[in-house]
């Protein structure tokens, strides 16, 4: 995609908290101008449509606008943003099951800044199953390695959670 786009879809961005809750269609507007700038089947264009939607509080309307992007090939680090923030809408409108599915797949990704997210979105999606104890052994899988100590404690009492019966 081009340099000059990518930077003012950043810059919308940039200015979503300037959007009071009652002009969330305002900021919509904003990125579907940009979107239409887009050639015909980009991926990128149902992206930030769905992250728009999402971000303004509808996570049904931003799961069939995910999933067309990544039909369309969104990939990289896109295609994984795209793949959490679906997973996390899922949860939001009562699907976690195919959340855990999407994103227990991104645990063997390639790591990245976003294995984090990934963890704790998965967390978040076993949650909403009644899997807490599976939750909280990635949360705090996730946390170990930034604490300043007991990074070995709690990597070990991360896996002790979903190895031993509660």
């Amino acid at each position: 995609m081009d340099k000059d786009w990518e930077d003012r879809v950043t810059a919308a961005w940039a200015t979503f908290g300037d959007y009071p809750e009652e002009e969330a269609a305002a900021f919509r507007a904003v990125i579907d101008a940009l979107v239409a700038e887009l050639p015909e089947g980009s991926a990128d264009g149902p992206f930030e449509q769905a992250c728009a939607w999402d971000s303004t509080g509808h996570s049904d309307r931003a799961v069939p606008l995910y999933r067309e992007a990544l039909a369309r090939g969104l990939a990289g680090y896109k295609g994984r943003r795209a793949r959490i923030q679906l997973s996390s809408s899922l949860r939001n409108v009562g699907r976690p099951e195919e959340g855990v599915k999407l994103l227990t797949a991104e645990l063997d990704g390639p790591p990245d800044e976003l294995d984090d997210a990934v963890r704790a979105t998965l967390a978040l999606c076993l949650s909403s199953l009644g899997r807490d104890r599976e939750g909280l052994s990635l949360v705090l899988g996730a946390l170990a390695p930034h604490l300043p100590r007991y990074q070995r404690s709690m990597a070990d009492y991360a896996r002790a959670l979903v190895e031993s019966p509660a």
